[in-house]
């Protein structure tokens, strides 16, 4: 697991496509195929998290807690890259 969370802290979309491949969370937390496709691209630490906190009653408890953080993770470096590339043409 301490493994795992240095490849997700360093790389999230590599860790959520091991996640993907090496074990059925992706497919217990999430019903289609589409949600996951677009935390793929837009969000993969957020879908990472959704995933790890899941359970069959739904994310509930501190679960919510590290969702929020994930999501405010995930617009941080969005936010971080679009700034970084502000004065690029």
């Amino acid at each position: 697991m301490c493994l795992f969370a240095l490849i997700a802290s360093i790389t999230p979309r590599l860790a959520l496509l091991l996640m993907w491949i090496f074990t059925d969370w992706i497919d217990q937390a999430f019903s289609g195929i589409l949600l996951p496709i677009l935390g793929f691209i837009f969000a993969p630490l957020t879908t990472i998290v959704y995933a790890l906190v899941w359970t069959p009653t739904g994310v509930t408890g501190a679960g919510i807690f590290f969702v929020v953080l994930a999501v405010l993770a995930d617009l941080a470096s969005i936010g971080g890259s679009a700034y970084g590339n502000r004065n690029r043409y």
